[in-house]
């Protein structure tokens, strides 16, 4: 086959990823999560557990922004891009076939929890520092200057991302 029949062919019959256009913002939202003070100042645990929170915690407020946006499918999209690479972290962690898919099943359902209560408390229907107690900390008291530290950042991170529009968020910018 000719060069120009290859490309024809490929042109004809490649599917491009529709996701992959979130990928910049799901980068920034993972760089987010791993950023040093919330392990040093806010005493979140830096395990694979503690920044599995962190960046759950994040990816809450960009998905609660997208959601007042009304951009759904970008949601969807955004999610699909988290457990992918969940999946991948699992994997590279020497998890076999079998297990992922549970192990990626509640990785989901932790976040559907936690999207649930990070709503109600950047809404003030509950308390965050509660709900970050019982999510990023798996309720084991923090030190009251920390857990301060995590609330008045993620409070910030919060005000900034309300505004924040979907293009920017679609380039990366997460406020």
């Amino acid at each position: 086959m000719s060069v120009k029949a290859s490309s024809l062919f490929t042109r004809l019959f490649r599917r491009d990823d529709p996701r992959q256009a979130l990928a910049p913002l799901y980068d920034a939202i993972v760089a987010e999560g791993r950023r040093e003070h919330w392990y040093a100042q806010g005493a979140v645990p830096d395990t694979i557990d503690g920044r599995f929170d962190m960046i759950v915690a994040i990816l809450a407020q960009v998905l609660l922004r997208l959601e007042q946006a009304a951009a759904a499918q970008d949601s969807v999209w955004l999610t699909e891009l988290f457990v992918d690479d969940m999946d991948g972290q699992l994997r590279q962690q020497g998890i076999g076939d079998v297990v992922v898919g549970k192990h990626v099943g509640r990785m989901m359902s932790a976040l559907g929890g936690r999207l649930a209560a990070y709503r109600a408390a950047l809404t003030g229907e509950a308390d965050l520092a509660e709900a970050l107690s019982r999510n990023l900390y798996r309720s084991v008291a923090p030190d009251p200057a920390a857990l301060a530290h995590v609330e008045a950042e993620i409070r910030a991170g919060w005000a900034r991302r309300r505004d924040v529009t979907v293009d920017r968020l679609r380039a990366g910018d997460i406020g």
